[in-house]
């Protein structure tokens, strides 16, 4: 490292300062100089139109701006007031949620710390020392006495250096840490969504198990009435009595399937209570069904995910991060140039230490240049250029994933809805033809065996059309979720707020963060 010192030792201090004011002033006033280069945000890859583009009956392309969605409670339009009441404390209570909110304060607070890098450090001292030197003498009678002397020594003074930022590594240094500010800010949007998002799923799956005991307990009163029959027909001697034995294993495999409901439902409740920050032990939900209707949910154009998504939002805020890395690293080839002031007094007694005679300053510069590394800091150019094309990769990816999202729920919605029309008359073909089972056994034209058959069809299609309709809950959840949940990027805090802690920053700086 090759250094260059100015001090008062070689120019007057009227002098120095109109040195420095000479060399620094216009650059710094002109605010264009900043290292490295300036971000642009590379494309997505993109398609004009999802290719699921035919909504499900029932559902309805949006205008750009979704505003069906209600922004912040996306979860409303299910119109279910315990789901409202538990979503509103996610954001509360959810204690992956609170690390996100640190994590976001910590990236703040780094942002001031980068800030701090533009402004002179002041330093203030005091000090006291005391001191003696010891001596003899010898008066005119040939007496030797002392002639030590103590000595008192009071000093008061401020101090200040400052790395004068004239090629905006610094300002870099901050751009850097403001959009991984904003990248912080977006992750903790998307924690969010993704929490109120699994929330409502567990709530539905929850309401899914208490509709499949109400359906089982309904199977089991109808079984029950079945094996009076069957019973009434053995004792009639109608009927042999392995057809008892049929009919009642049927009815305590109901029962033994509507109990087991309650394992998982006990799960789901549990997984609710942690997502909204409370113990299991404190949550109990009362039974509900299943809603019996999908709502209308609008569907944006695929390049409005840009703008609505916090997961793309985060990986873009990286890139420019990164890109400032650069200009960071790019900065290490540049000299360096510090400047140093001091002032103070030093003297006594300390009742007439400021004086003029007891006053000290000073005034000095230095520059410095990095000679030789060893190839460090072109490394370090390099892993900055492969951390923004990592970053770029990850962006582009985070697109993509989000569009196969969004194209995976629209076509389960549209194929869901036609398999639920489907499976509607399946299942009041097979409860007809329970039926008719059933009184044809009671009058003795068909065997136990064809009723058992039919009961089973009968069960296990209205399951499915449960099943469908839990299926199409889920994923009108889940594509919200993959549209945004009703988030905009505009939401994600400015530069200028993220800076609001030091009001004197420059315009210029301001500005060029800007670019």
């Amino acid at each position: 490292m090759v250094a260059m010192t100015l001090s008062r030792s070689s120019l007057s201090g009227r002098s120095l300062l109109k040195a420095m004011a000479a060399l620094i002033t216009p650059t710094i006033l002109s605010g264009c100089i900043l290292v490295g280069p300036d971000y642009k945000r590379p494309k997505a890859v993109l398609s004009a139109k999802f290719k699921e583009t035919q909504p499900a009956p029932g559902w309805s392309k949006a205008q750009p701006d979704m505003a069906a969605i209600p922004k912040g409670t996306w979860w409303t339009i299910y119109n279910d007031p315990v789901l409202n009441e538990l979503e509103s404390q996610v954001s509360i209570s959810n204690q992956n949620l609170k690390k996100y909110e640190a994590q976001y304060r910590n990236a703040q607070a780094l942002v001031m710390a980068a800030q701090a890098n533009l402004y002179p450090t002041l330093t203030g001292g005091l000090n006291f020392s005391r001191n003696s030197q010891g001596g003899t003498a010898t008066s005119t009678s040939g007496t030797q006495y002392s002639t030590g002397r103590t000595r008192n020594t009071y000093a008061a003074q401020l101090s200040a250096d400052w790395t004068v930022d004239i090629w905006g590594k610094i300002r870099r240094q901050i751009q850097e840490q403001v959009t991984a500010a904003q990248a912080s800010a977006a992750d903790l949007a998307n924690a969010r969504l993704s929490y109120q998002s699994q929330l409502a799923q567990d709530y539905f799956e929850l309401r899914y198990q208490d509709s499949l005991k109400a359906l089982l307990e309904r199977n089991i009163t109808l079984y029950e009435h079945t094996l009076a029959i069957v019973q009434a027909q053995h004792q009639g001697g109608t009927m042999n009595g392995n057809d008892v034995w049929q009919a009642q294993n049927q009815l305590d495999a109901a029962r033994a399937n509507a109990t087991a409901t309650d394992v998982t439902r006990s799960e789901y409740e549990h997984a609710i209570a942690v997502l909204i920050g409370r113990p299991p032990a404190e949550l109990s939900l009362s039974r509900n069904a299943l809603p019996a209707s999908i709502p209308e949910i609008p569907v944006s154009i695929p390049a409005f995910l840009l703008q609505r998504r916090p997961d793309i939002a985060s990986a873009e805020r990286a890139m420019e991060q990164y890109n400032a890395e650069i200009g960071v690293a790019i900065g290490a080839f540049y000299p360096q140039l510090s400047l140093s002031a001091a002032y103070g007094y030093s003297g006594n007694p300390v009742q007439s230490l400021i004086q003029v005679s007891n006053r000290i300053w000073s005034l000095g510069a230095s520059a410095s240049q990095t000679i030789f590394a060893g190839g460090a800091r072109t490394a370090a150019v390099e892993e900055a250029n492969a951390d923004y094309d990592s970053a770029v990769a990850t962006y582009r990816q985070t697109v993509l994933t989000a569009l196969q999202d969004t194209e995976d729920q629209l076509s389960s919605l549209r194929i869901l809805k036609q398999q639920a029309e489907e499976q509607k008359h399946a299942v009041q073909s097979a409860i007809h033809a329970a039926d008719v089972s059933v009184s044809q056994y009671k009058y003795g034209t068909a065997i136990y065996t064809t009723v058992l058959t039919s009961q089973r069809s009968a069960l296990s299609s209205q399951q499915t059309a449960l099943q469908i309709q839990q299926n199409r809950l889920l994923a009108s959840v889940k594509l919200i979720a993959d549209m945004g949940g009703g988030w905009n990027i505009d939401e994600l805090p400015s530069k200028n707020y993220l800076q609001r802690h030091n009001p004197l920053v420059p315009a210029f700086i301001e500005n060029s963060l800007q670019k």
